[in-house]
């Protein structure tokens, strides 16, 4: 729970969304972190993400990846038009949100390194592991998408505060801000959790 809490690239876009789209959109954002979730998951069922941890070269080449995406988020959110939108913008760029989130969460080679770090701890060697990392795999997910929700509804209620032009511009610009932040702060990350 204190990791899904902390702020990061996930509760960047689920305020964001959340804030100049409305709770439906950012629950489909909300909904492709999950994914991602999932699929850093299933790398350390199969053993790689201890790859990606030890390897300096596969941490580097994610980790930029990722940082370039965020700063690539950033400047479109900085540039985006002062503009307020209805609902229904948000449900004509539903699959836009979903990969967003997918995109934001895959390309986080911290995620992976923690759940390599943290998840083996909670696996007993001697029984099945399928059932245990469905159930590991439905509490990163069910609390996660808890916690995003939180910050998207409340991030909703404020953005109706945010509806003329001018608060908008600064709206862009902040979560521009946040999200080239997080790209460069995640340029420096070191593989180790």
């Amino acid at each position: 729970m204190l990791v899904s809490i902390a702020p990061g690239p996930g509760a960047a876009i689920s305020i964001s969304s959340g804030m100049r789209y409305g709770f439906r959109a950012a629950f489909v954002a909300i909904l492709g972190l999950q994914v991602a979730i999932l699929i850093h998951l299933s790398i350390v069922a199969l053993g790689l993400g201890a790859l990606l941890a030890a390897s300096e070269m596969a941490f580097a080449a994610v980790k930029f990846c990722g940082a370039a995406y965020l700063v690539w988020l950033g400047v479109q959110k900085w540039r985006a038009p002062a503009v307020p939108l209805d609902g229904e913008a948000g449900r004509v760029r539903a699959g836009g949100f979903f990969l967003q989130g997918v995109a934001v969460n895959l390309t986080n080679p911290k995620a992976i390194v923690f759940i390599a770090a943290l998840v083996p701890h909670f696996i007993d060697t001697g029984a099945p592991q399928a059932p245990q990392y469905l159930l590991i795999a439905l509490t990163l997910c069910v609390v996660d998408v808890a916690v995003m929700s939180t910050y998207a509804l409340a991030a909703e209620r404020l953005g109706r505060w945010f509806s003329d032009p001018a608060a908008l511009r600064v709206q862009n610009r902040l979560f521009g801000s946040i999200f080239v932040g997080a790209g460069v702060a995640l340029a420096g990350a070191t593989p180790s959790p």
